[in-house]
């Protein structure tokens, strides 16, 4: 491996700064095409609350600028979630170079797995969470109150939403890359799973939408889950580790 010196480093990271910039602001402009039918699609979970409410949730804009800033704001989030494999590639093409050849192999499966496990916890906050979150945050005053959500705040919840659980969801990824590199332990996480369930306890609590046990529940035990995966997958690193190792040119 060679040693670049400090100002080769720094403009290596501007360039692949610029290039993440530039296919974020393509893949915006891309979803923002297509503004209409994600907007729609965001807004089924407040169309399924309204199939059986009494009183009816209506979206409101509060200023000339608001469907303006909303549509280009979903769409900012539609790009990152369309370029975040190239991005991922990016941060990878950066710190590469001072990885062994056996670590860049893992540049595939991270990259391909980083995405895949945002966009399922994506779809699980929108098929799952979502459908129990929106009834009852809206349904909690009963018929004392007829729901008038401004469409920016509620699309902005419900963004962030998708965007967090998509970046929880992350954790069994990171959890094996940590173990190829050698920095995180199946030992570790075993010896800390009582800290790590009232960690995420606390967390599911924090992001959660609702403040009832189904919900916290509906956030908590998914992440426990993925914590018992990232075991299993950090588990099977270290077995595979030895033999990575000896194939690997001295």
């Amino acid at each position: 491996m060679r040693e670049a010196p400090l100002m080769e480093h720094l403009e290596e990271l501007r360039n692949r700064l610029i290039w993440s910039i530039v296919a974020w602001a393509v893949m915006t402009a891309v979803a923002f095409t297509f503004r209409v039918q994600i907007l729609a699609a965001l807004k089924r979970p407040l169309d399924a609350y309204n199939a059986s409410a009494s009183i009816k949730a209506e979206l409101i804009v509060l200023n000339i600028t608001e469907p303006f800033l909303t549509a280009f704001k979903v769409a900012a989030f539609g790009g990152l979630a369309l370029a975040l494999p190239f991005i991922v590639y990016q941060v990878w093409a950066f710190i590469a170079p001072g990885l062994y050849d056996h670590e860049r192999r893992l540049a595939v499966p991270f990259i391909l797995g980083a995405g895949f496990s945002f966009a399922l916890g994506a779809v699980f906050a929108y098929f799952v969470l979502l459908p129990f979150a929106v009834p009852f945050l809206l349904g909690f005053l009963g018929d004392v109150v007829t729901p008038q959500i401004s469409i920016g705040m509620y699309m902005g919840q419900v963004v962030t939403f998708l965007a967090l659980m998509g970046i929880l969801f992350e954790m069994p990824v990171v959890s094996y890359l940590l173990a190829k590199l050698g920095l995180l332990t199946s030992r570790f996480l075993i010896n800390n799973w009582r800290i790590a369930v009232v960690l995420l306890v606390t967390l599911a609590a924090i992001i959660t939408p609702t403040v009832d046990v189904v919900n916290l529940s509906l956030v908590s035990v998914p992440l426990m889950v993925l914590y018992g995966v990232s075991i299993l997958l950090v588990r099977w690193a270290e077995r595979k580790q030895p033999k990575e190792a000896e194939a690997s040119p001295a």
